[in-house]
């Protein structure tokens, strides 16, 4: 074993800008090269391990690149960081830093280098042919330059002193496991409501909960399909064999987690991984977005209006299919998620554009975090990737706290016609509707709201069993959509109560009109 210690005096003048995006390369790291016969199989064993330490200043860009040259023979590659946290006074951000790495293929923005990210939840890591830790991808340890990257996502004014120690394993390589990822189509009840869970973390990321933990809590919560979502990685997407079953869909996905806000990429085709090192002042986003589409997934921000840092949505919603405005339990920014995607309901209401379906997951990360708390419930032509991922791109759903809480809502008038949830009821703006909420399953003291452009215009409080039909009847000249919200009492009047449910609106009038 050979040991040996670098340190990087990290100036500005001794960094190079590297890319589009805002990021630094530091000098290189080299091991000796490992002797082969003829045939190119190695003739080394034993390891290797080299330590760099150095101090990041404030105002460093989004990633620090540490260039590792690796030689022919390495089996495996390991490493280890630390950083100093220094106690901070109250208003002032200490030091956070993320680590990940790309092999040979290099770290192009969108390329083939990637070989995972596990942000700051980790202190280490692995990688070899035939395994690895949970964020990195299995995969020959080649030969090449490989880079470390340091994501210094807060610095303090003293700046972020790190250490980084790789460990080079020499030897004959493992055989890579052939991918195994989940089936497309789970048996299903035909034409039904399908209850799911698009925003979770497991091991792959920052959650503490397995793979098996999950998909039995996502049964436990009477979920129908859930979706892996882990922080820039698609690790992950192998690791569901023989947890999904003729009653569990499992999409593939990505929480694709730029310095600018969180984004789910929802039902991916398998494998695929969407980049995020980018703000929204790059002007990238578009284009990962429509890679996202391209895997056939679905475009969602993710809690828009968080206050951590880093999570507020600053890319504009045109690229989105849908947004999440109910992360987890209830909270106010929630609240005002909800209020400012009604408030893209009015353009679209009478234009007939697009406009961006609502959404609800649990984010849930650990225990005692509720997998399912809220769950997004659509309805669906089976239990199938493409049918569920239609339903959520059309709109046709509701948000509930959980599988005991089921909703029915539509509008009818004119002539006998009828529209659900996502759908427009095409009738003359003086036509009388009527506007139908069936509630099941709210908790006892909750009240049923119905919405329109104009704010809330009817409230019923609903029987103390939770279970209850609310009708209100209006026009489209008066009400140019409708949705409903269920509620529980208000904590703090004139504040309205947490969420229990609300839909997506159903339209009404011709387009334009």
């Amino acid at each position: 074993m050979c040991n040996d210690h670098t340190e990087h005096a990290i100036g500005r003048r001794g960094l190079l800008v590297t890319g589009a995006a805002a990021a630094l390369t530091l000098g290189s790291v080299s091991f000796a090269n490992a002797a082969s016969d003829d045939s190119g199989t190695t003739g080394t064993s034993g390891t290797e391990t080299k330590t760099v330490r150095g101090t990041l200043p404030t105002g460093s860009p989004d990633f620090v690149y540490l260039p590792v040259d690796v030689p022919r023979g390495v089996r495996e590659i390991r490493v280890a960081y630390s950083y100093e946290r220094p106690a901070m006074p109250a208003g002032q951000q200490g030091n956070a830093l993320d680590i990940g790495i790309f092999d040979e293929r290099g770290t192009d923005l969108g390329g083939d280098g990637f070989r995972g990210w596990s942000g700051g939840a980790r202190s280490e890591f692995f990688i070899r042919a035939d395994e690895a830790t949970p964020g990195y991808l299995k995969g020959p340890v080649r030969s090449g330059k490989w880079h470390i990257a340091l994501g210094p996502y807060t610095v303090a004014p003293q700046g972020l002193a790190y250490e980084v120690t790789i460990t080079l394993t020499y030897g004959t390589p493992g055989r890579t496991p052939r991918p195994v990822h989940p089936p497309e189509r789970a048996k299903g009840r035909g034409r039904a409501w399908y209850r799911g869970d698009c925003h979770l973390h497991s091991v792959h990321s920052d959650g503490r909960r397995t793979p098996a933990e999950i998909a039995a809590g996502a049964r436990a919560a009477g979920l129908d399909f859930i979706n892996t979502s882990e922080h820039n990685t698609s690790s992950s997407h192998t690791a569901w064999e023989g947890l999904w079953g003729d009653d569990l869909l499992i999409l593939t996905g990505e929480e694709i987690t730029t310095r600018n806000g969180h984004v789910v990429a929802i039902g991916m085709d398998a494998g695929t991984f969407v980049d995020w090192r980018y703000r929204a002042r790059d002007n990238r986003f578009g284009h990962y977005a429509r890679e996202v589409r391209r895997a056939g997934g679905l475009v969602v921000p993710a809690h828009p209006h968080a206050t951590c840092i880093g999570c507020n949505w600053k890319f504009g919603f045109g690229d989105a299919d849908a947004v999440e405005v109910w992360n987890g339990p209830f909270t106010p920014e929630d609240e005002v998620a909800l209020a400012s995607w009604d408030n893209t309901l009015v353009s679209a209401a009478r234009s007939g554009r697009p406009w961006t379906p609502a959404m609800g997951s649990s984010d849930a990360h650990r225990d005692p975090e509720p997998i399912g708390t809220p769950q997004t419930v659509v309805l669906a032509d089976d239990l199938s990737r493409e049918a569920i991922l239609a339903g959520i791109r059309a709109g046709r759903s509701y948000i509930a706290e959980s599988a005991a809480v089921s909703l029915t809502f539509g509008v009818s008038g004119g002539r006998g016609q009828h529209a659900g949830i996502g759908e427009r009821l095409r009738v003359a703006d003086d036509t009388p509707v009527t506007v139908r909420l069936e509630v099941t399953g709210a908790p006892a003291g909750s009240s049923a709201r119905i919405v329109t452009d104009q704010g809330t215009l009817h409230t019923v409080t609903l029987p103390e069993s939770g279970t209850g039909t609310v009708e209100w009847r209006t026009t489209p000249e008066y009400a140019t959509y409708v949705r409903a919200e269920v509620r529980r009492p208000a904590t703090a009047p004139p504040l309205p109560g947490n969420f229990v449910a609300l839909t997506n609106p159903v339209f009404l009038g011709r387009e334009g009109a």
